[in-house]
């Protein structure tokens, strides 16, 4: 039975493709449909591979990993709807808007926020985006002309909207962007391979994984060596400056997830752990000191799994009792 996070998140969680290639490829279909994603078809593919752009109409409540021209034209009023973006961990979002077409004086709103929100819990946290949560909402309303394109910090945006009047809307056109240094970063898939580096930079990053997982980490490097710990009241890496955490939890904040573990020095070999929560979020903080790195790849957790430890697992979470 999936939980109550899960199911709020049924075009959140992305079940995009299991090969990479295709993830362009797939765009969610409406709600309460037995299969949530729908591969385009061949004729499309050829169409964006000749550098045709993709046009379709938006949903009240939407998802979309590829890049075109999206449209929503409300035919009743539309009062609690949002549009949900992801790119691949390497990629910026850019939405520019073509056309807008809302009563702002008659309570309409087109707002843009700097990553996802759902039920009052972010991604990136507060303490993870380079930005104040006020300053991460762009409302067409406020700015009119004067900010028509805006690009997201990290592979995630959004857009919220309320249209009162049936046959107004908009037309917002998507980009990426690529992205040298990632840094927050929710994952399309629920299996993968990643490197996290941080230059130089004092900032936190967090890579979320929508999925109960076996997590390992095979390389991190650190600016010193100080331990590992699991979490405690006394004991983590409380005053080091550089370190990679691991969290868990329920929500789509990693600020409000359950801390698991830190690892506090540079290694090269193998750390595990199976954890089974909804989300689970590898966090590293850096001092800004050092060029940081972590290497870790995740697949998602299997019954066969809760019921079999493995060698070299630090521990198991958020299993059921």
């Amino acid at each position: 039975m999936p939980s109550a996070f899960q199911f709020q998140c049924h075009f959140v969680l992305i079940f995009l493709a299991a090969s990479k290639g295709e993830t362009r490829y797939l765009e969610v279909r409406d709600a309460g449909e037995d299969e949530p994603f729908l591969l385009l078809s061949e004729d499309l593919k050829r169409e964006l591979s000749a550098g045709q752009i993709y046009r379709r109409s938006l949903r009240c409540i939407d998802m979309l990993s590829i890049e075109g021209q999206f449209t929503f034209t409300a035919d009743q009023p539309q009062l609690h709807c949002a549009t949900f973006f992801i790119g691949e961990p390497e990629e910026l979002i850019t939405i520019d808007y073509d056309f807008v077409n809302i009563d702002c004086q008659g309570g309409d709103f087109l707002k843009v926020f700097d990553g996802w929100i759902l039920k009052g819990e972010k991604f990136p946290s507060s303490l993870d985006h380079p930005l104040p949560t006020s300053q991460r909402y762009v409302d067409f309303c406020d700015s009119g002309n004067i900010q028509r394109s805006i690009r997201s910090s990290q592979n995630v945006a959004m857009i919220f909207f309320r249209i009162h009047q049936p046959g107004n809307g908009f037309t917002v056109t998507i980009k990426k962007n690529a992205n040298l240094f990632p840094c927050n970063v929710i994952s399309q898939t629920p299996s993968g391979r990643f490197t996290m580096v941080i230059p130089h930079q004092h900032r936190n990053c967090s890579f979320s994984i929508i999925y109960p997982v076996v997590i390992k980490i095979s390389d991190l490097i650190l600016g010193h060596l100080n331990g590992l710990f699991l979490k405690k009241p006394s004991a983590g890496c409380a005053g080091v400056g550089d370190f990679v955490e691991l969290l868990g939890g329920t929500g789509l904040d990693p600020s409000k997830m359950f801390p698991l573990a830190d690892l506090c020095h540079s290694f090269h070999g193998s750390a595990q752990m199976k954890i089974g929560c909804d989300n689970t979020v590898l966090r590293m903080v850096s001092s800004g000191k050092h060029i940081n790195r972590v290497t870790f790849e995740y697949h998602q957790l299997d019954l066969q799994e809760t019921e079999n430890r493995k060698e070299n697992s630090i521990e198991e979470f958020c299993f059921p009792i």
